[in-house]
C-alpha cells in the first residue's frame, strides 16, 4: 500500500489566477475563501484571482494567499477521501501543514502567517537584506567555506534545498562577498527576487513579537506525523512545535534531511499540495532515483488527474 506525503509549497510558487478554477467549480473553496477574507480583512479572491502580481507578491498579502489556496486544495484531497501518512511544508507551508494535521484550526493559521507576514515584512524594512542560492557545492563544504563570513555579520545558510542547492541570506554585501567565495570554490550563485532575507539574523527583531502572538493561539498534538523544517523530523509536543514556529523566523529549512527522513520512514508516493511544481523539483534532486510517484495538486486539472491515478 502506498505511503504518501504531503508537501505544502511557500512563497515563491504563486501566480496570478491560483485557486480560481477550484473557486468557481467547488462552494466548499467559495466558502473556505470567505472565511478567510473575514479573518484576515484581505481581497484574497482579487489577490490570488487578478493580482496584479506587484500586490500579491508583498509578503504581508502573499503568505494569507498561498496558504487559502493551499488548504482549498488540502480540504478537496480530504474530502476526496486521500489521507496522507506524514506532512510537511517549506517554510511558509509548513503552517499549511499544521492545518492539515489539526494543529491549528483555520482561522488561527491564517492569523498566524498574516502576523508573520507583517512581522517579516517590517523586519525587511528596519534590515534590508537580500537571499541567492548556490548550486553545486556541497552544503557541508559551503558551510565551512562562510563560517568566518557569518562571524562578520548578519549572513546565514538559510535553506538546505537539495544536496547542491543552498540558499544564503543577509545584508546585501555579506550575501555578494559569500557569493563571490562560492564561485570561486566552483559553484554558481543565483540572485533571488525576495523583499528580505528570510531565514537569518535580520529577522531576529520579529522573534518576540512574533512567539507572543502564537501564544495566543491554540496548538493541538498533531493527528498526523508532521515533519518540520528546523530538525527534519517529527514532533508531536505541541509547545515544541508552537516553540518552533517562532524559531523559524531566523532558523534554516532543512529541506533535503526532511525528505531522506520521510522517504526513510517508508513513503513513497509525494503529493505537492499547492500552486506550482517547486517542491517537485527539489524532491527529485534529493531523490534523484526515488522509483515512487510524484503528483502536484495545484489546480481543478490536476486534482481531478490526480484523483482519477489514485482511484484507478
Amino acid at each position: 500500500m502506498a505511503q504518501v506525503a504531503f508537501l505544502f509549497p511557500g512563497q515563491g510558487s504563486q501566480y496570478v489566477g491560483m485557486g480560481q478554477d477550484l473557486y468557481e467549480a467547488e462552494a466548499g473553496a467559495r466558502e473556505f475563501f470567505k472565511m478567510a477574507e473575514e479573518t484576515t480583512g484581505l481581497p484574497l479572491t482579487r489577490l490570488c484571482f487578478s493580482g496584479p502580481m506587484e500586490e500579491l507578491t508583498q509578503t504581508v498579502n502573499l503568505q494569507p494567499a498561498i496558504t487559502v489556496v493551499n488548504l482549498c486544495l488540502f480540504r478537496a484531497l480530504r474530502a476526496a477521501g486521500v489521507t496522507p501518512q506524514a506532512v510537511c511544508g517549506h517554510s511558509l507551508g509548513e503552517y499549511s501543514a499544521l492545518y492539515a494535521t489539526g494543529v491549528l484550526s483555520a482561522a488561527d493559521t491564517l492569523a498566524a502567517v498574516q502576523q508573520r507576514g507583517r512581522l517579516m515584512q517590517r523586519e525587511a524594512e528596519r534590515h534590508p537584506g537580500t537571499m541567492a542560492a548556490v548550486i553545486g557545492v556541497p552544503p557541508e563544504k559551503l558551510q565551512a567555506l562562510l563560517a568566518p563570513l557569518c562571524q562578520e555579520g548578519p549572513l546565514a545558510l538559510a535553506n538546505f534545498n537539495t544536496p547542491e542547492q543552498t540558499v544564503i541570506s543577509g545584508s546585501a554585501e555579506l550575501v555578494a562577498q559569500a557569493g563571490n567565495l562560492a564561485k570561486a570554490a566552483g559553484g554558481r550563485v543565483v540572485p533571488l527576487k525576495v523583499s528580505g532575507a528570510w531565514h537569518s539574523p535580520l529577522m531576529a527583531g520579529a522573534y518576540q513579537d512574533f512567539a507572543d502572538f502564537l501564544s495566543s493561539c491554540r496548538f493541538m498534538a498533531p493527528n498526523l506525523p508532521i515533519y518540520l523544517n528546523a530538525t527534519a523530523a517529527p514532533e508531536t509536543d505541541p509547545k515544541r512545535l508552537q516553540q518552533a514556529m517562532s524559531r523559524q523566523l531566523t532558523s534554516p529549512v532543512r529541506w533535503a534531511d526532511l525528505i531522506l527522513n520521510l522517504k526513510a520512514a517508508g513513503v513513497d508516493t509525494w503529493v505537492e499540495v499547492g500552486p506550482k511544481e517547486v517542491l517537485k523539483g527539489l524532491v527529485r534532486k534529493i531523490l534523484p532515483q526515488p522509483g515512487e510517484n510524484f503528483f502536484n495538486v495545484g489546480n481543478l486539472e490536476s486534482l481531478e488527474r490526480f484523483l482519477a491515478t489514485w482511484r484507478g
